[in-house]
């Protein structure tokens, strides 16, 4: 990797004649004319911009296809010398602005597409007074400015002369010394040489339209040999801005040499397999990198699915392997639906599907997928999953383990999966699991609906169907503001514990108030028997008669005990402790 400063020039020659290209992951060019009229201040008042990354074309390990920049005239068949890889934006602003003879097509701040040439406002450019907004002007490309819809005429640049008269110097020139001194011998003429004239020019030109002809941008190198993780890695350290450049966006370049459109691609089976709620949290990059984990399994070498194997998975691996990972998405959505996991606000691991898919894409092969023993193994390995936290960084590594081990395990009766082993649960975890946003929370409350819980009011049970019509959400079961005014330790009140998912208007019923009167209240109104009630509120693993008499300690130590008891079902292991100095410290008894 080298780093050196450009000459603006040289680099806007290099886009208008196609040495410097774009690989086609880069998006549409999308900055505004107020955006535009910023970058050009920066640079004729000669304040850095920023640098720019750019990749050796020829790459041994990458193989890009190329095309110009946004404006420039230079032949996609013309095969560059450079690829821009951070700084797009920048580039095609200001070749567009600043050397390009025709119109800008940019935009303004609403988004309205717009034709804009750019001019310098000669009297305003070398008055230190003037406010910058004045000294750059955006005109229409009819370089005329109207008003009254269009009826009155403004400013009429549409002839030289015109830019002439109102002193306004037009900026697609500056990098042109030839144009440039066409333009300032005519701009004397015009104005028989007055010495007050040449004056004015010549202090715009050692002031601005020099300086800016001699700008330069700091330009990072990378050579042929860049390995193409390096590539990425480099990219995401030094990009801070625009759109990061992902495996996916890297991957799609490779394949597109081949004229395979993965981007394309990927949106149809978005479309078709990942427009659910549960699944559309799932990536691009996600997908290819369970295809890859799945294609290096099915190869029988060494299963790996990081980022350098990722770069280098091969376009015929895709179009073997994509259809079966979709299936294996598929399967994996109705598994965790069946363990009452409905939405990806609702999904503990967004991580752990990666090899979720790949094990059921795998597994779908010979429909062992849908034996009722190798479901509940699999089910098994993923609650140990969530419980242990496990999926929370860099799981490569494990997403190798788990479709190795976790395959032998279930089909031919192999040694338990690392993440099973793997899983520990400390009991006190409990009180800290006061967020949503942790994978066990989202856990438990899975598990509550999986235990068919019922909303208080209407007894129906929380599964699919009621989740989103009732407005399901999490509650506190002794509500806060009672907690609050008995002064309850927050640590338990607000934990998991005290929580439990139920529809809005039983929530609403519920009020502030201690869990005695608003199940009286509940009953008094006619909306449920005592009985009744009495049952529901045992589907969410809460002794009803604990919570008629407002026995707050006795329903936390009661409750966390049934919940621990939840959490080895699901995940086959036992969880010790509950009898800990550690547990009698934090809940005042023991868990049993």
């Amino acid at each position: 990797m080298k780093t050196n400063d450009r000459p603006l020039t040289d680099l806007m020659k290099a886009v208008d004649n196609g040495a410097a290209q774009l690989p086609d992951f880069q998006r549409g060019w999308v900055w505004d004319d107020e955006r535009i009229k910023a970058l050009i201040l920066s640079v004729i008042h000669n304040f850095p911009v920023g640098a720019a990354m750019f990749l050796e074309y020829g790459n041994e390990s990458i193989h890009f296809k190329h095309k110009p920049i946004e404006g420039s005239e230079a032949s996609s068949n013309t095969e560059p010398d450079e690829l821009i890889l951070d700084g797009q934006q920048r580039l095609t602003s200001l070749y567009n602005a600043l050397y390009c003879k025709r119109p800008v097509h940019t935009r303004t701040d609403k988004g309205k597409e717009i034709d804009r040439y750019y001019y310098l406002d000669i009297e305003k450019a070398i008055d230190p007074r003037a406010d910058d907004e004045d000294v750059v002007i955006s005109i229409p490309a009819t370089k005329q400015v109207t008003s009254d819809f269009g009826r009155k005429i403004e400013k009429d640049l549409s002839a030289r002369q015109d830019e002439f008269k109102l002193k306004l110097f037009p900026l697609n020139i500056i990098l042109d010394s030839r144009e440039e001194q066409g333009w300032q011998n005519d701009y004397y003429a015009f104005y028989n040489y007055d010495p007050a004239v040449i004056r004015q020019f010549t202090e715009l030109f050692s002031k601005i339209i020099m300086p800016t002809q001699k700008y330069s941008l700091p330009v990072i190198l990378l050579d042929k040999e860049t390995p193409k993780e390096a590539v990425c890695q480099v990219f995401e350290n030094v990009n801070t801005g625009g759109v990061s450049l992902t495996v996916f966006e890297l991957v799609t370049a490779i394949f597109a040499m081949d004229d395979f459109p993965l981007r394309k691609d990927w949106e149809e089976r978005q479309a078709k397999y990942f427009s659910g709620d549960l699944l559309s949290i799932v990536t691009a990059t996600d997908f290819l990198t369970s295809l890859t984990l799945l294609s290096s399994y099915k190869a029988d070498g060494t299963v790996s699915c990081k980022k350098k194997d990722v770069l280098a998975l091969q376009l015929t691996a895709y179009k073997t392997y994509a259809d079966k990972l979709c299936e294996g998405f598929s399967v994996a959505d109705k598994l965790l639906q069946e363990e009452r996991i409905f939405s990806s606000r609702d999904l503990p691991y967004s991580t752990q599907l990666i090899p979720l898919a790949a094990i059921c894409a795998v597994l779908t092969e010979n429909n062992k997928i849908y034996t009722t023993t190798v479901r509940r193994k699999v089910k098994q390995w993923y609650w140990c999953g969530v419980f242990g936290e496990l999926y929370g960084s860099a799981n490569e590594t494990r997403y190798a383990n788990d479709i190795t081990q976790v395959i032998k395990w279930v089909t031919d009766g192999g040694d338990l999966p690392k993440t099973v082993t793997d899983f520990f649960f400390n009991p006190t975890r409990l009180l800290s699991l006061q967020s949503r946003q942790s994978a066990a929370y989202k856990g438990i409350m899975a598990l509550i609906l999986k235990n068919h819980a019922c909303d208080f009011i209407s007894g129906a049970e929380m599964d699919f169907s009621t989740n989103s019509s009732a407005k399901i959400d999490i509650h506190h079961i002794f509500p806060k503001d009672y907690c609050v005014n008995q002064g309850y330790d927050r640590s338990k009140w607000n934990s998991i514990i005290n929580k439990t998912p139920i529809s809005a208007s039983s929530n609403r019923e519920i009020g502030g108030v201690a869990p005695s009167v608003y199940l009286g209240k509940l009953e008094k109104k006619g909306s449920v028997l005592q009985s009744d009630l009495d049952g529901y509120v045992e589907t969410h693993w809460i002794d009803h008669a604990i919570l008629r008499n407002d026995a707050f300690q006795d329903f936390i130590i009661d409750r966390a005990g049934k919940l621990l008891c939840a959490i080895e079902s699901v995940t086959g292991r036992t969880i010790f402790g509950r009898d800990s100095d550690e547990v009698l410290q934090a809940f005042g008894a023991a868990l049993k």
